[in-house]
């Protein structure tokens, strides 16, 4: 499958696709985009192609936390578009790239004609709350390496690139740590030749060896997004990369 093809929507089956592509429009996005804030109402919801969009928490104090990360195998903001409710997450674009949007009256329309599809969205859902569940647990045991390690295979993941536009700023806020703890992580990881960083640009090298350093952690939320997609196929992938 193409990276640029949001594996959600590639899971639905004909028909449903069909019914909704005519309402999808591809946007560009750039890092550092609000999607939504918290308490606001949900107007468009998103499926990232190339794009990456992380659900955060935003402190009193300033301070910015991820609790998810969202790419080319999920959604941002369905279920709450469909059921009326506000955004209980600010969603923010962490890594720039594109995404096919879809307003919420017509995907109000299309969901409640097609269970499939909404239980597909649905099921989405208790992913991302699994995720960030485990996301809470990994924060409050493991260390900043692992942790490290664990984001920076997942945003491989979700972009298929190893090349990563980041700095240590950036990372240290989303693993809620002083960035202090995030340059000494970076250095070690690159001195052990599994990273090599240089000005705002992570290069991934040794894979096997990253996730060997990463916590159990990664491996628990990859498989649940890969037992979603287990549960959106049937029909077989049939959509083009132009949405």
């Amino acid at each position: 499958m193409a990276p640029s093809q949001n594996r959600l929507l590639a899971a639905l089956p004909a028909e449903v696709f069909d019914a909704l592509q005519t309402h999808l429009r591809i946007v560009k996005l750039q890092a550092g985009q609000v999607l939504s804030e918290v308490g606001e109402e949900v107007r468009q919801v998103y499926f990232p192609q190339t794009s990456v969009i992380s659900l955060v928490v935003e402190l009193q104090a300033g301070d910015i936390i991820e609790t998810a990360m969202m790419g080319r195998d999920g959604v941002v903001n369905a279920v709450a578009a469909l059921d009326g409710r506000i955004s209980f997450s600010k969603c923010l674009v962490q890594f720039a790239g594109t995404a096919s949007v879809v307003d919420v009256g017509p995907l109000r329309e299309i969901a409640p004609k097609h269970q499939r599809f909404r239980s597909l969205l649905s099921y989405h859902e208790e992913v991302t709350f699994a995720h960030v569940q485990q996301s809470v647990a990994c924060n409050a045991r493991h260390s900043i390496e692992a942790r490290a390690c664990r984001w920076l295979l997942r945003m491989r993941d979700l972009t298929g690139s190893e090349d990563i536009g980041l700095t240590h700023e950036q990372l240290a806020q989303m693993l809620g740590v002083r960035r202090a703890g995030v340059s000494v992580v970076a250095e070690n990881l690159q001195k052990e030749g599994l990273i090599k960083y240089h000005r705002g640009l992570v290069r991934l090298y040794d894979i096997e060896r990253l996730r060997q350093s990463s916590c159990e952690c990664y491996g628990v939320i990859e498989t649940l997004y890969e037992k979603m997609r287990g549960f959106g196929t049937g029909d077989g992938v049939h959509h083009s990369d132009s949405l």
